[in-house]
């Protein structure tokens, strides 16, 4: 079968215009799909065993109905993603996510099922407003449930991949930027390709941009490409480990190194400059450059010069620390 593609074509404004965002949506349908099929999510073990007491089944059930095991999922889960979109602003739009939008998303859902799952969908499709507010009941309910005691970590992840991929952006430009997004992702001067499993189509950015989303649930890159939607990638985030889901590794870490300490070493999964690694842990630079002085010499964390700036990251020592903590 020959390999589908869907083909973001830019525009020099749309390249000068490329941002990152997150979209707390984006998540809530992957958390699903993650519930739904949990064999194919090893990093996600730990949550699942964590969570798999407290999910509501029925809003399990109607959520995975609505956006599917894999594949296709509803659009009306994700609006414009932005730096700092918040769980509540999601849920907020969706409430109020216009109807006719959302029976199209449900009878696209229908079209790509079988059986019951296709009659009830269908059925759905004709009575939106009683759909919309049954969706965000349950979207309200799992979230509750599953993701509220996380998002502070999940948010984290999220944005450290962000804080990541701009200072590659800054040092290696777009491409050097992109190389790893995911495995089927194809970036040129002017186009990013994304291999698609059954959806082609090429979208003109026509001056609006492409937005990047790291994903923490979502295994696979995916896009947004209906209007009024900005065109949108989104990809895998950086930095998941298995042990993500336990308490906050700075609180953890605090009994042992002092709690400042543990922020600046919890801080460098990247490589940041004493100033910005001040910044990330809350503290004065010079405290933190005292801080990165003893880090350094317990071998926990490695300092390079990049110009006229000093960059300091986690050693393989510091990392198993951090990640076991």
């Amino acid at each position: 079968m020959p390999q589908k593609y869907v083909e973001f074509r830019l525009a020099s404004e749309d390249i000068s215009t490329v941002r990152f965002g997150v979209s707390p949506g984006h998540e809530i349908v992957h958390a699903v799909r993650t519930l739904s099929r949990p064999q194919e999510q090893p990093l996600q073990w730990g949550w699942l065993r964590a969570v798999r007491d407290d999910v509501p089944r029925e809003s399990l059930e109607l959520l995975r109905l609505v956006v599917g095991e894999t594949g296709y999922a509803p659009d009306l889960f994700t609006s414009a993603a932005s730096w700092d979109l918040t769980p509540a602003d999601e849920i907020e739009r969706l409430r109020q996510a216009p109807l006719e939008p959302i029976a199209v998303d449900l009878r696209k859902r229908a079209v790509r099922s079988a059986g019951v799952a296709r009659a009830a969908l269908e059925r759905m499709a004709a009575d939106p407003a009683r759909i919309r507010a049954m969706i965000v009941r349950h979207v309200e309910a799992l979230w509750e449930a599953a993701l509220a005691p996380y998002w502070a970590q999940i948010e984290r992840v999220l944005h450290a991949d962000i804080g990541s991929r701009v200072r590659r952006m800054t040092a290696d430009g777009l491409a050097g930027m992109a190389a790893d997004l995911g495995e089927g992702v194809e970036w040129s001067a002017d186009t990013v390709r994304v291999r698609m499993e059954r959806h082609e189509e090429i979208v003109d950015c026509q001056g609006r941009g492409l937005v990047l989303v790291p994903s923490f649930f979502g295994r696979h890159c995916a896009v947004l490409t209906e209007p009024p939607a900005q065109p949108t990638l989104f990809y895998p985030a950086l930095g998941l480990s298995e042990v993500w889901h336990r308490a906050d590794s700075t609180d953890a870490l605090a009994g042992l190194l002092g709690e400042s300490r543990a922020a600046v070493l919890v801080a460098l999964g990247a490589p940041l400059s004493t100033t910005e690694t001040a910044g990330e842990a809350g503290i004065a630079a010079s405290t933190a450059s005292h801080h990165l002085d003893a880090l350094r010499d317990a071998g926990l964390i490695a300092s390079r010069r990049a110009g006229r700036r000093v960059l300091h990251a986690r050693t393989p020592l510091g990392d198993a620390l951090v990640h076991r903590a």
